[in-house]
């Protein structure tokens, strides 16, 4: 038996944290290209090497605090808007809150201490396993309805 979903109309607030970590990915890009500049790593080299950069542990700082948020982007997308169609107002706090902590996280990682990265930036990981659990009510609610 299908499932209808009726989004309800608070899941504009899931949609609008999307469209801030987009926003987020693109600052975070032109951060790495204004890096690429400074240090002089140009493309298509991806992570400079000491033996060649002096520079190279700066830039690449630079550049694994966005890779890294580039390769989250995929579960973080999914399990916000999922989560968000049962718990829009929850899976948006949650969401703005990794969003914020991805910002810091970002820019601890620049400073060229990757410690850094860590101060505000652990917040990912509560707000994250915050949305995969209202990713899992929401596909745990569909079983329920289907077996009612």
């Amino acid at each position: 038996m299908a499932a209808s979903i009726e989004v309800n109309n608070e899941y504009g607030y899931v949609v609008l944290v999307l469209v801030a970590y987009a926003v987020l990915n693109f600052w975070m890009s032109f951060q790495v290209g204004k890096a690429r500049r400074k240090y002089k790593v140009f493309y298509p080299t991806m992570y400079a090497v000491e033996s060649e950069n002096k520079d190279a542990k700066l830039f690449n700082c630079v550049q694994r605090g966005h890779q890294n948020s580039l390769e989250m982007m995929p579960l973080f997308f999914v399990v916000l808007l999922l989560g968000g169609l049962q718990h829009p107002v929850v899976a948006a706090g949650l969401g703005a809150l990794y969003t914020v902590a991805r910002f810091f996280y970002f820019t601890g990682y620049a400073t060229g201490v990757p410690a850094n990265r860590t101060k505000i930036g652990r917040l990912i990981i509560p707000a994250g396993g915050g949305l995969i659990i209202c990713t899992a009510l929401f596909g745990i609610n569909l079983i329920v309805r289907e077996m009612l």
